[in-house]
């Protein structure tokens, strides 16, 4: 079975500007904003992120990204993941508002890790979340303050997220059978 598709470029567009105004009216605008990507997809979305909320008005949103690697409580079950780099805007986060961008939010682990990557490096005023994709089955009490799209979905089933800067190509595919190790958020 061939994976469906359920975001072409023009959704996954549209979902990054809606989520830049939300991003501007919960924040009342974006001066104290930080935008940190998770890697590997989480980087160019807050990339597009940055630039929505510039487009929209708002103030130059800093963008960084996060590795939560090392924070992960699955290493053992899950197969080795290379490290990516972190890099925190000149500013730094403490007394900003990070928002935490990833392209699919599952089970919440991954996030949880970015929760602790963040209060090692810093003390934000507040910690948001932005996703492309909800596609259910949290294990932990996480939810996020902005989403691209809800997904209903089954945990066999496998969420993937193509963009342009790494695919060559954006969409948002739903494929029926899921794969140990794919890379979304377990």
């Amino acid at each position: 079975m061939s994976p469906r598709t359920v975001m072409d470029g023009a959704d996954i567009s549209r979902s990054i500007t809606r989520m830049a105004h939300e991003i501007l009216e919960r924040n009342r605008g974006s001066e104290s904003v930080i935008l940190l990507g998770i890697p590997s997809r989480g980087v160019p979305l807050a990339e597009r992120l940055s630039e929505a909320i510039s487009q929209a008005g708002g103030a130059d949103v800093p963008v960084g990204s996060l590795d939560v690697t090392m924070y992960r409580d699955d290493l053992r079950r899950n197969p080795t993941r290379a490290v990516q780099p972190t890099s925190i805007p000149e500013r730094g986060i403490d007394g900003q508002t990070v928002i935490l961008v990833d392209d699919v939010f599952f089970s919440g682990r991954t996030i949880r890790a970015a929760l602790d990557a963040v209060t090692n490096i810093g003390r934000p005023a507040a910690v948001q979340l932005a996703v492309l994709a909800d596609r259910g089955h949290r294990e932990l009490p996480i939810r996020a303050d902005y989403v691209g799209k809800n997904l209903p979905t089954s945990r066999a089933e496998r969420v993937s997220v193509l963009l342009s800067e790494i695919d060559g190509s954006d969409a948002v595919t739903i494929d029926g059978a899921a794969q140990a190790g794919t890379g979304e958020d377990r």
